[in-house]
């Protein structure tokens, strides 16, 4: 049924470079689909990471993504917010779209086990935000916040805006979003939350999350909780050394520091049979809401996306998410 397809991918090859180099994509396997791409996101965190070259030798197993080639830190091919269309297929997949874990990649395979039904109601270019959503899911599980709470978000990035949409639908919730840019403030105004400078950070919060990577932002994450309150740490900071202000407040107050990670699905959702599948699964239901297109702030077509790589990753980026349509 399928022959070798000729394809491009796009690689990094040296600091903040990036090229389309052409793949040979051999005929599925039995538990694999053929793929064809209909839109990735670009995620500017990890990516621009990636495109640096400044992955620690200590963390490339762990930095590793599925379908990923070539090594750190380069020339490496890296990616992981795939929309894409079964080509063939059985019944229930051929011709649908589908989320994946893939590169940016206009043709490939991926295994059967690995795709997500998208629903119809949900645009190609919105679903793209579903591992991001994934990872904010996951930081709400970690946090165990409750209906009421007072919840502070420091960070107004992707996943912090994200972390604070969800915070927001919780009944009777009150959520702050602590960013230096007060662009987020009409975003965090539309997800239902307010939105202040750091030096203004609200006090006594049940849970804050942490999202900026940043030694100031994980400051005022701890200045901001409770007695007893929880701080959840979603940055990744690889081998850099911080100087976290764990006397004070942080001590007196009993406050928790915990980490939270989407690599592992939250402890308690998967002793109760939570898996990565049914996760992904709950975020791409999330996604339908159309206040989300907000988020996506560019629209590129693939062929132009190695010249914009310097551009899109770069620390003082505009924007928020970069849609590659193939």
């Amino acid at each position: 049924m399928f022959n070798y397809a000729h394809g491009k991918a796009l690689w990094y090859v040296g600091p903040m470079q990036a090229e389309l180099r052409e793949e040979s994509v051999r005929p599925p396997l039995a538990d694999e689909q053929r793929l064809i791409m209909l839109a990735s996101a670009l995620s500017r965190g990890t990516e621009r990471l990636i495109a640096s070259g400044l992955v620690p030798p200590a963390e490339h197993e762990r930095m590793a993504c599925p379908h990923m080639s070539g090594e750190f830190p380069f020339p490496v091919k890296y990616g992981y917010c795939a929309v894409a269309r079964v080509e063939n297929g059985p019944e229930h997949l051929a011709g649908r779209r589908v989320f994946v874990l893939h590169p940016h990649q206009d043709v490939f395979n991926a295994k059967t086990a690995m795709l997500n039904l998208i629903p119809d109601h949900i645009p190609t270019s919105r679903a793209t935000l579903a591992a991001n959503m994934e990872t904010a899911l996951n930081a709400i599980w970690d946090s165990k916040m409750s209906a009421a709470d007072r919840v502070t978000v420091v960070g107004g990035g992707l996943v912090g805006l994200l972390v604070t949409f969800l915070a927001a639908r919780f009944p009777g919730a009150d959520v702050t979003l602590v960013d230096v840019n007060p662009a987020r403030s009409a975003l965090a105004t539309m997800f239902g939350a307010r939105f202040v400078h750091p030096d203004e950070a609200p006090k006594d919060q049940d849970v804050v999350f942490h999202t900026s990577a940043t030694q100031p932002g994980l400051a005022t994450a701890i200045h901001a909780a409770a007695k007893n309150g929880t701080v959840v740490e979603l940055s990744w900071y690889g081998e850099k050394p911080l100087h976290v202000p764990l006397g004070g407040h942080f001590h007196a107050g009993r406050v928790k520091l915990i980490s939270s990670q989407v690599g592992t699905v939250s402890p308690d959702h998967a002793s109760r049979g939570w898996g990565y599948s049914s996760r992904l699964q709950a975020a791409l239901r999330l996604l339908d809401d159309e206040r989300l297109d907000a988020l996506l702030t560019e629209t590129l077509p693939f062929p132009a996306l190695p010249d914009a790589i310097p551009r899109l990753l770069a620390p003082d980026a505009k924007g928020l998410v970069t849609v590659v349509t193939y």
